[in-house]
């Protein structure tokens, strides 16, 4: 089953236990893979609608740091419930360790030696990690590790 095919079948599951925050939640993420759809005349694959989905918890993730910042709370709270269920859609994190090694291995493989390298090397990481690691915690890591 595809990954547009779930979120349907997740629609209409929540449609029947009257969840409505899911199914607010579900639709909007709909709205945006049709939005895009409809931009660019395509039809997306599971690929690109994970890249939807990291772009819509990115922005819910800055969202959250505006809400609490302005000692909204409640709407702070709301944005962390939609980011767990469009998390959901999101393959397995990776772990630290695991993390650890793609880096190393896309380091050895591009033969980076300075900060000046790292576009290769995040071209590289992106490739094993997509939607499996948090890109900003990687470009950190990254840096990090290229003495940036």
């Amino acid at each position: 089953m595809s990954l547009k095919e779930r979120i349907s079948e997740d629609m209409k599951a929540a449609m029947r236990a009257k969840d409505s925050d899911r199914l607010g939640t579900i639709r909007m993420l709909q709205a945006a893979i049709k939005q895009r759809e409809v931009d660019e005349r395509i039809t997306l694959d599971d690929t690109q609608i994970m890249a939807a989905l990291e772009k819509m918890i990115k922005t819910r993730k800055e969202a959250i740091e505006q809400f609490r910042a302005g000692n909204r709370e409640d709407l702070a709270e709301k944005e962390a419930r939609e980011i767990a269920q469009l998390q959901v859609y999101l393959p397995e994190q990776l772990s630290a360790a695991e993390l650890e090694a793609v880096i190393a291995t896309a380091i050895a493989s591009t033969g980076a030696s300075s900060i000046k390298d790292m576009g290769k090397v995040v071209a590289a990481v992106k490739q094993q990690a997509a939607g499996r690691a948090d890109m900003a915690a990687v470009s950190a890591a990254i840096k990090a590790k290229l003495g940036g």
